[in-house]
């Protein structure tokens, strides 16, 4: 069963890590580059970003103004562990996402201009499973008491797809599923 939503987010680490050949649909999918390795090839990078344009795929890069302004990016990604109130001095037309895990956290991406803010944890994930977790029922009333900005993030794998049915946001964001288990879920989103 496909799941409709306004946008859905990936989160990447490396380019390799998604086959945009997949993609059909257009102005969908945001594809957020976080790569933590500062050797990072250019070229390679500039192919992709003309790629997504070709796909109408919005591309950001996280943390990294020079590197999104240097692949004409559509937009800038601040993680959760961004935490500057210094103005961005931006020269394109950036779009801002952020992300957050706790309400403080939210008033601060919108603080920093975040145009749609990830929350995250909205189910159990693997890497914390101690951590608290939002759930469905928390996340759609946070999404009404904060904003209608926020797109849940985490712990969303294709065994729990169908339950972002009754999450009242415009999309969802997937990290680690992109890569464990890319042809999947991209079945279920494309």
């Amino acid at each position: 069963m496909f799941i409709i939503k306004k946008r859905y987010y990936l989160i990447i680490q490396n380019i390799k890590d998604i086959n945009l050949i997949k993609i059909k649909k257009h102005n969908k999918f945001v594809i957020i580059y976080r790569n933590f390795d500062k050797k990072q090839n250019i070229a390679e990078l500039q192919n992709f970003r003309t790629e997504c344009r070709a796909k109408f795929v919005k591309f950001f890069v996280a943390n990294d103004i020079k590197l999104a302004s240097l692949l004409n990016a559509d937009g800038l990604y601040l993680s959760a562990y961004n935490k500057s109130l210094k103005p961005l001095h931006l020269k394109n037309k950036f779009e801002i996402i952020g992300s957050a895990h706790n309400l403080k956290e939210i008033y601060l991406k919108q603080k920093q201009g975040c145009n749609q803010i990830l929350l995250s944890k909205l189910f159990i994930v693997d890497y914390k499973i101690t951590d608290q977790t939002l759930g469905i029922v928390k996340f759609n009333k946070l999404l009404m008491q904060i904003s209608n900005k926020l797109i849940p993030l985490g712990g969303i794998k294709s065994s729990n797809l169908n339950k972002l049915k009754v999450v009242n946001s415009s999309g969802f964001a997937l990290f680690s599923e992109v890569k464990k288990k890319p042809a999947k879920i991209f079945s279920r989103l494309f």
